[in-house]
């Protein structure tokens, strides 16, 4: 018995052993399997990359399957959107009707979708900036459509694409080259003309925009032409009216060149080149109509009268008004009684400030006869003279035209000219004039706390307590503040008076001035710029930047390259400041956006050459270096 049942163990644990062994086969054979699925999954997901699928009748291209598929195509709809946007929602389902359209079309025309925050290659090479950027592609050129967003009218511009005799239709864009840009511009009453490069970034996103401007303007009447100019093939037209960066716009009057200072897109370029072809100056008619400018006006009253259309004073004033349109509002009359009011007889020009703007201090009205020995020059200078009274009101909107001299002394409180609030406004006002009469050598202005309070902040004065503050802007970006205190003429007299005598130290926001600075990119801070940036005995090479500015980062390693070349120069810094933690101390280093690169030679610190726009590779840097350097010990051509 005890021989059996020992059997009958050595059985039963041999046949679970069994099953234990085929239960490891079998698991083996599953891991194998699903090995083999992973490497077909891998495949299917490396197939995915350059796989077309369609969605409802629409094709999902992507930065990988993009040129297979265009490949041989005549013409392609393509909608670029973004997944979050409500437009590219609300469209969808009208852009799936479209697809089903051209899909039943004989032949039939592909439509296509590109999702950007995927496909971020294809989103920058066709330079789409907005949702939903629709675009048909003929023979893989790009083609903007921006007619009404509904099947029908897409439809029906696909479809004439795509007839085999279709040719794009000629830019109404004028191309100007050394045969033909004096005769255009010379000849023209007005022209707006572009200065680019065609590698330039941002020319390539400008240039649909113009384009469109330039064709709705062509089609008024009169015209309003727009033309282009290659700055790189066509240098000495650039040379000649000192272009540098790219895109540079100029506005000729009969071949007499003006800064153009619009917007850059098609509807901006469409209304700011509308007015600047009308006429720099209105014309006044009646008593009325001057004397509500005087008494409601936030700006000087400037009012050319003249005998008629045909007075020589008349045409000099237009001249001078059509350089200066944009900082000043121009009048002219040819009524007796406007001249009876105005006290001024046909043939002088009348500067008169607004009732809220007078004082005992300044002329009510300052008065220029134009002879036939004036120049325009000199009817331009004084404009500028005697537009400002002797305390204004600072505001945004005003700011950079009229209070962009330097030293400037803000006086900030609530300025309010409302008729509640109007003789608070006006009992503080009085004790700036009492203080502004003594110093002409300097603009003052009140200013609105709120409308400012950015810069109080940067003053260090936003927490100060007091009713009134003040402070200075000074040349070279430098501010001062005036301790808190209870506010009066004589309390702003001595901060005036004090500044004058150099007694006063700057505010500069500032970051800590780092301990070790060594490395081969010196880090610059607001209190170490001067010193720094501003060494005589060394030319720089200084980033401004931002810590979150991903362009930024890209350029690190290049730049931190590049430091690491002219390490050995002890007559080249290369430097970085963070322009979000520090104020730059000196107006002639404008940063407007990021990264930002400037060269300061070092015989030459107040006129710093910018690095324009283009690739920031160290190749670029290298070169752009030791072109303007002036103490390189060795040229290196090697990188």
């Amino acid at each position: 018995m005890k021989k059996v049942a020992l059997l009958l163990v050595v059985l039963f644990a041999a046949a679970h052993f069994t099953t234990f062994i085929k239960c490891d086969d079998k698991d083996d054979s599953e891991d194998k399997e699903v090995e083999e699925l992973d490497e077909d999954s891998d495949d299917e997901e490396d197939e995915d990359d350059t796989e077309v699928k369609e969605e409802n009748d629409v094709v999902v291209l992507t930065d990988n399957n993009f040129e297979t598929f265009m490949e041989g195509k005549d013409t392609v709809l393509v909608e670029f959107y973004a997944p979050w946007c409500g437009h590219c929602k609300q469209f969808a389902p009208e852009y799936e009707k479209i697809a089903k359209t051209l899909k039943e079309n004989d032949p039939p025309i592909p439509v296509a979708k590109v999702d950007i925050t995927v496909a971020s290659e294809l989103a920058s090479r066709f330079d789409v900036s907005g949702y939903p950027t629709i675009k048909i592609l003929k023979k893989g050129e790009p083609l903007d459509y921006d007619g009404k967003r509904t099947e029908k009218d897409i439809v029906a511009r696909v479809k004439e694409v795509s007839q085999p005799d279709w040719t794009p239709p000629p830019e109404a864009t004028l191309v100007l080259t050394k045969d033909n840009f004096d005769e255009t511009v010379d000849n023209a009453d007005i022209i707006l003309v572009e200065f680019y490069a065609p590698w330039c970034g941002h020319c390539k996103r400008l240039a649909p925009e113009y384009e469109k401007a330039a064709k709705e303007l062509s089609q008024r009447s009169p015209p309003i032409p727009l033309a282009k100019v290659d700055a790189t093939v066509e240098s000495d037209i650039a040379s000649r009216f000192g272009v540098t960066g790219y895109p540079t716009l100029k506005i000729f009057r009969k071949g007499k060149v003006f800064d153009y200072n619009g917007p850059r897109e098609k509807y901006g370029i469409v209304d700011y080149m509308g007015e600047q072809a009308g006429p720099p100056s209105k014309q006044v008619q009646t008593v009325k109509q001057v004397q509500e400018l005087i008494k409601d006006g936030d700006d000087a009253v400037i009012v050319g009268v003249f005998s008629d259309e045909q007075d020589a004073a008349f045409d000099l004033y237009i001249e001078a008004c059509n350089v200066l349109r944009e900082d000043f509002t121009f009048r002219h009359s040819f009524s007796a009684e406007v001249s009876k009011l105005l006290k001024v007889s046909p043939g002088q020009i009348v500067i008169v400030q607004p009732e809220k703007f007078r004082s005992n201090y300044e002329p009510v009205s300052h008065v220029l006869s134009v002879k036939d020995s004036t120049s325009v020059s000199e009817v331009q200078e004084f404009f500028r003279k005697h537009t400002l009274p002797l305390v204004g009101h600072r505001k945004p909107s005003n700011d950079a035209k009229r209070y962009a001299q330097r030293p400037l002394v803000v006086v900030y409180y609530g300025v309010d000219f409302s008729f509640d609030y109007k003789t608070a406004t006006q009992f503080w006002r009085s004790k700036v004039l009492e203080v502004a009469k003594d110093f002409p050598e300097y603009t003052f202005a009140i200013a609105d706390e709120e409308d400012y309070s950015d810069e109080l902040k940067s003053l260090g004065l936003s927490e100060s307590g007091e009713e009134v503050n003040v402070g200075i802007l000074s040349d070279g970006g430098k501010k001062f503040a005036m301790e808190p205190d209870d506010f009066d003429a004589e309390v702003l007299r001595d901060f005036v008076l004090a500044f004058k005598k150099g007694k006063l130290s700057p505010i500069i926001k500032s970051q800590p001035t780092p301990k070790n600075n060594k490395g081969p990119v010196k880090v610059v801070v607001g209190k170490t710029f001067e010193e720094i940036v501003m060494d005589p005995q060394k030319d720089v090479l200084i980033e401004f930047y931002a810590p979150w500015c991903g362009h930024c980062k890209k350029l690190e390693p290049d730049y931190l390259a590049l430091g690491k070349k002219y390490k050995a120069e002890k007559n080249l810094v290369i430097a970085k400041m963070d322009s979000t933690a520090n104020d730059i101390p000196n107006d002639s280093y404008k940063v407007e956006g990021f990264p930002t690169i400037y060269f300061a030679p070092s015989n030459n610190k107040q006129k710093p050459i910018k690095l324009e726009d283009g690739d920031r590779t160290l190749e670029r840097l290298s070169k752009f270096v030791e072109e303007h350097a002036t103490k390189l010990s060795q040229r290196r051509d090697e990188l």
